[in-house]
Parts: C-alpha cells; sequence; structure tokens
C-alpha cells in the first residue's frame, strides 16, 4: 500500500470519528427543543423496534416545544411509553391525536453537569482520533521496514498523519465550544 492511500484511509477514518462525535452531540439535550433529542429513541412497532420519526411526524414549532404526531393512532400509546421509559427525562402529553413534549429549561447545575458529560465524550473522542493516528503510523513503519515505500515517503507520511490528526483534534475542540454556547445559554 502506498504511503498516500495509508494517509487517505488514516483521515477518512478519522472524519468518521467526527461524524460519529457530531451526531452524539445533537442528542444532548440543551434546552432547546430540537428533533434530534428522539434519534435514538425506539418503538415496537408490531413486534419489532423501530426509530420513532419512521412511525410519525416529528416537528418543533417553537424553541420549547416538539410535536410528534404518528401515523397511525394506535402507536399514540406506544410511543409515549417509549418517552417516558427513556432517559430524556421528559414528560408527553397526549391529546389523542399527538404528541407534546415540553422541553423544560435547564438549571445552572444541570447545565454544568451536561457539558462536562459532552467534555467527556470529545475526549473520548479525541482518544479514538489517536488510536487512528497511531494505525496509521504503525502501518507506514512496517511498509517502510517490508521496502513497500521509502525512509522519506515514511517520515512525510508520518508528518502528513499528524498535521490531520491535529487539524480533526482542533475540530473537536471547535465543536465543543459550540455545544458549549449551546447549553450554557439560558
Amino acid at each position: 500500500m502506498s504511503a498516500q492511500n495509508i494517509r487517505t484511509e488514516t483521515e477518512q477514518r478519522m472524519q468518521k470519528v467526527i461524524e460519529s462525535f457530531k451526531k452524539e452531540l445533537s442528542r444532548i439535550r440543551t434546552g432547546r427543543a430540537t428533533p434530534a433529542l428522539l434519534d435514538g429513541l425506539s418503538v415496537d412497532y408490531y413486534g419489532s423496534p423501530v426509530p420513532v420519526n419512521q412511525v410519525a411526524n416529528i416537528s418543533v414549532p417553537d424553541a420549547r416545544m416538539i410535536v410528534i404526531q404518528p401515523w397511525e393512532k394506535n402507536m399514540i400509546s406506544a410511543v409515549e411509553k417509549a418517552i417516558q421509559t427513556s432517559d430524556l427525562g421528559l414528560n408527553p402529553q397526549n391529546d389523542g391525536n399527538l404528541i407534546r413534549l415540553p422541553i423544560p429549561p435547564l438549571s445552572e447545575e444541570r447545565r454544568k453537569e451536561i457539558f462536562k458529560n459532552c467534555k467527556k465524550i470529545g475526549e473520548e473522542n479525541k482518544v479514538a482520533i489517536r488510536n487512528v493516528r497511531r494505525d496509521g503510523n504503525d502501518t507506514l513503519k512496517k511498509e517502510e521496514k517490508d521496502k513497500v515505500i521509502t525512509q522519506d515517503e515514511e517520515k512525510k507520511g508520518l508528518d502528513e498523519i499528524q498535521k490531520t490528526t491535529d487539524r480533526f483534534i482542533k475540530t473537536i475542540d471547535d465543536l465543543l465550544v459550540q455545544k458549549e454556547k449551546e447549553v450554557m445559554e439560558v
């Protein structure tokens, strides 16, 4: 495998870590209503677990309310039950046709706790990026040892992988700063 292929593969793997991190951050409650809050939620649909967004319309009429309108009326109780048993800490209001999900404002203490959790997730993803870097570096060193690439190509590849790693770590830090603003603003 060429040094360029190794660098490209390493960068693609790091990009996947970033996408996963963005998805995780979008699921974290910030005191603002967003359909992403319900992304990890599944309901029992004729015996099999199905994501809520595949059995209902989810809309956000304002910053403090999510409205869920199941396509089948008999799904209302299943959706309501799924929300109550989830770790979202939200109380659904069922009016027979749709479910309203009011998003209560967060206390200062809860905001700090949420952001602390965000930082922990960020740190885990930085470790994942560094693990990808290590794998890429190991592959480059092995290819040089096996005389597939030259020492110059190995050195250049190691430098490029380090620059890529630094760039993705900075991306995680930037996303955390953005999430902190979301969580801490009242």
